[in-house]
């Protein structure tokens, strides 16, 4: 079934024609319904990527479950398999069914970090909308790539930036409002700005990670599908059996894919590579990584608040800024630039100092990431109070 949905979600990202049809239609339809459903004051709608409980919408719901001030008000959260999911204090209902559209039709509030319309257009004036995205943009979003230019979050209430440098990208190509701006960084990424040695430990216990090895997490970024939405695979050119030999002394390697990623190639799991990709909580991996590995993932930005060391293994560099495209030039802004090839990825974590790279990695940080650690608290305060 998932097959299914994301091909369905291919054809409508990729076939424009058939897009504006489905968009006009739909828009129109419940538009027209919401003139007949009246506005329940006290009621929040949540979702994150729907095929997960997780996520900066996540971080609010549960703060807000958790504080007395909010007891009067009904949670409720869209997922695409609510069956697998204990939530308390919320009803859940199913992504993309009658229920979840009369209830965004119904909801006073919106919470999401990926939209609640589904690519349409049927807010009500009465409905409140708070979207704090899912990551600092590192590659092209929005009406910068592709022949879409109909991106349009001009609806969006209060929409959640970290700096200058991505606010003026979410005004550009997403259409955001000046005003709607809330400079306050991603409430998910709140606990990595309270990070102790305490927590670090208790997390490496969680994952059954030896204290004695530092660790290395490998976290690509999503790569589109080339073959026409039947798969989206990721094969990196790596010699798993070549970076135990130079690195299993000292290292374990921890892999996270994109969620998106149906087809890991090239991997052979063991005590050394860990497949962490299906695992629920990002930041556990982050807190524990002793140096993170990416590409062009919007997660350096987050791991950066940890100021610990970044490599970008950006193997096919050329090949994906151009097809793809990129806000910064890699080489030049990321703290160890790119590195193309396996062996000098090895030889960078071999030889590293350690604290050197710390620095450089918080002065990144520091360049782009301006607000951050109290974002839960300010968005529940704009949106409610």
């Amino acid at each position: 079934m998932g097959n299914v949905k994301r091909r369905i979600d291919y054809i409508l990202k990729h076939n424009i024609f058939i897009q504006k049809i489905y968009k006009y239609v739909m828009s129109l339809f419940f538009r027209s319904l919401g003139v007949f459903i009246r506005t329940d004051e006290k009621l929040i709608l949540f979702n994150a990527h729907g095929w997960k409980y997780n996520d900066s919408p996540r971080t609010i719901f549960e703060y807000m479950a958790s504080n007395g001030k909010y007891s009067d008000y009904k949670f409720v959260w869209a997922l695409d398999n609510p069956e697998k999911y204990e939530i308390p204090k919320c009803v859940k209902v199913k992504m993309d069914t009658a229920q979840y559209f009369f209830t965004a039709l119904k909801a006073k509030y919106w919470v999401s970090c990926v939209n609640i319309e589904r690519g349409l257009n049927f807010k009500k004036k009465t409905t409140t909308y708070l979207n704090t995205w899912h990551g600092t943009p590192l590659k092209l979003v929005g009406n910068a790539i592709g022949v879409r230019k109909d991106y349009d979050f001009s609806n969006i209430d209060i929409f959640c930036y970290a700096g200058n440098y991505e606010k003026e990208i979410y005004k550009r190509d997403f259409n955001v409002g000046e005003n709607s701006l809330l400079l306050s960084g991603l409430p998910r990424n709140d606990e990595l700005y309270k990070v102790t040695n305490d927590r670090i430990l208790g997390y490496k216990k969680l994952l059954n990670l030896p204290v004695n090895k530092k660790v290395i997490l490998y976290a690509p970024t999503w790569r589109d599908s080339l073959d026409n939405g039947k798969s989206y695979a990721i094969k990196p050119p790596i010699d798993i059996t070549y970076w135990q030999k130079e690195l299993q002394d000292e290292y374990i390697l921890l892999l996270r894919t994109h969620a998106y990623t149906n087809k890991i190639l090239g991997f052979e799991f063991n005590e050394f590579v860990r497949d962490f990709s299906q695992y629920p909580e990002i930041n556990h991996l982050l807190i524990t990584a002793d140096i993170l590995i990416s590409d062009y993932s919007a997660t350096i930005f987050d791991f950066s608040i940890l100021e610990k060391p970044i490599i970008c293994f950006g193997y096919d560099y050329d090949e994906y800024s151009s097809s793809r495209g990129l806000y910064i030039n890699l080489e030049q802004e990321l703290p160890n630039g790119v590195t193309w090839s396996q062996e000098e990825v090895i030889r960078k974590i071999k030889m590293m100092d350690y604290q050197n790279e710390c620095k450089k990695t918080s002065e990144f940080k520091n360049k782009y990431l301006e607000s951050g650690g109290a974002a839960t608290l300010k968005c529940v305060q704009k949106l409610i109070g």
